[in-house]
């Protein structure tokens, strides 16, 4: 145990003199130091020093297969051997990206089969503002610039990214932004509505578009980019009405509508893209973690055959990376998405799982004192925090709150995460009952210490 507290104490003295974390105030983790993790399998994280964690988070939403999967591991080292890189620039290309795009073209809707690779979500939300704005280009219709997202959306950490994004912590540490963004409300119903019913709040919210369009030019409007459901804005599910009124909007007016399925992607609702569960069309779609499981950095950008046959008929397009379509992740991506076929990964979150662990949390916390509504389909879902769930009044000071609550479950070995006051679990995909009848019982066990913290039990 000495030795573990040893090599411990190492590794967080090493990690705060010289390791800058993300979405960190590293002063005070500088303080308490951080947890150091050492090694995973299918569910499971294991720390230096050595207490098991649960994680109810799948890393960042993105560990689809679980931990530990062989195939994968074999095959990034078989391309290592072979190519480990090369690059699609200069009129080349390789096996592996051939072949992973002959897949994805299997896995996505009929219109898309067409696909541009990177590195990360942020990566492909930039690269498909960039399409966007080629494929009016080459319509000949160059003014159409703007692009509308949602406040409190989540699109990456890159300046363009960030852009769309419309969360204010991000935008206020910002001072240069994209130019030709605006964004309208969320579809929150829970924390936002104003006595209307579900449904009408969901028309209410998505008409704000058409208002928007309006108010810029429908002339100058290039495409509207939305999360099927938010993620790191509080798994918040939109009104069933919400959804089919933004299609309607956005074909209306002739702007493209790009869902972001970085999160959604892969099966994480029981189908394969989110979209699917909520009954629209894009006409772009941007994808990563998922994509690999991340188990290799990866993204990538699905072109319809209208978006992509106009860039391809309209000369050079002047975008790409240096790991665009790089051979490793390629062969991982193969291997993670023949898994979760072969094995009916996504059809078990479907048709078993999923349908397990949303029952089983509204079973344990729907009645809960200080828990106002549980959204969310598969596996995935947001716990909203509540001082009164009768009268949805939100804690004043729920950002604490759902700190609190989410330290409290790391504390008790279960990854949840803390949106504001709202709680998301995204378990890997490959999860069993026990499994989540685990994780379930933590994140109760959690919220009720939270509760009598605030002495509400």
């Amino acid at each position: 145990m000495n030795d573990r507290i040893d090599v411990t104490a190492r590794y967080r003295a090493l990690d705060a003199a010289h390791h800058m974390h993300p979405f960190s105030d590293m002063a005070e983790l500088n303080r308490i130091g951080s947890r150091v993790i050492v090694r995973a399998q299918g569910v499971y994280l294991w720390d230096s020093q050595g207490e098991r964690i649960i994680d109810g988070m799948a890393g960042l939403w993105c560990v689809n297969v679980g931990y530990g999967r062989r195939e994968l591991a074999d095959a990034a080292f078989a391309q290592m051997q072979t190519l480990p890189y090369y690059n699609t620039f200069f009129k080349t290309t390789h096996p592996r990206v051939i072949e992973l795009s002959a897949m994805l073209a299997t896995l996505t809707p009929e219109p898309f089969k067409r696909f541009m690779y990177c590195n990360s979500g942020s990566e492909a939300n930039d690269t498909a503002l960039r399409a966007v704005h080629r494929f009016w280009q080459a319509q000949g219709q160059p003014q159409k610039r703007y692009v509308i997202a949602r406040r409190n959306a989540y699109h990456g950490s890159t300046l363009a990214g960030a852009t769309l994004g419309g969360m204010n912590d991000m935008h206020e540490q910002m001072p240069s932004m994209l130019e030709h963004v605006a964004h309208i409300d969320q579809p929150y119903w829970f924390g936002e509505s104003h006595g209307e019913d579900v449904e009408t709040f969901g028309l209410a919210r998505a008409r704000q578009l058409e208002a928007k369009i309006i108010e810029l030019g429908a002339e100058n409007v290039a495409a509207f980019i939305g999360e099927p459901f938010q993620g790191a804005g509080g798994v918040i599910f939109p009104p069933s009405s919400y959804w089919p009124e933004i299609q309607r909007i956005c074909r209306k007016h002739n702007v493209l509508l790009i869902a972001d399925e970085v999160i959604g992607g892969f099966g994480r609702t029981g189908e394969w893209f989110a979209h699917r569960h909520f009954g629209f069309e894009p006409d772009v779609i941007t994808m990563a973690k998922g994509l690999t499981s991340g188990y290799m950095p990866m993204g990538a950008v699905a072109l319809s055959d209208r978006v992509a046959d106009a860039i391809v008929e309209g000369g050079e397009f002047n975008h790409g990376f240096t790991y665009s379509g790089h051979p490793v992740a390629a062969a991982v991506a193969l291997a993670n998405l023949k898994l979760l076929s072969e094995e009916g990964i996504v059809a078990r979150v479907k048709e078993d799982t999923g349908p397990y662990f949303q029952a089983r949390l509204r079973e344990a916390l729907g009645a809960h004192r200080i828990v106002g509504e549980i959204t969310g389909a598969g596996l995935v879902a947001g716990i909203q925090l509540a001082e009164d769930s009768t009268k949805r009044k939100r804690f004043a000071n729920g950002d604490d709150i759902g700190t609190l609550c989410r330290d409290l479950c790391f504390k008790g070995n279960l990854v949840m995460r803390a949106s504001g006051d709202r709680m998301l679990l995204s378990p890997p995909l490959v999860v069993t009952h026990a499994e989540i009848d685990e994780i379930v019982a933590k994140a109760k066990a959690a919220i009720d210490e939270t509760a009598r913290a605030l002495e509400l039990a």
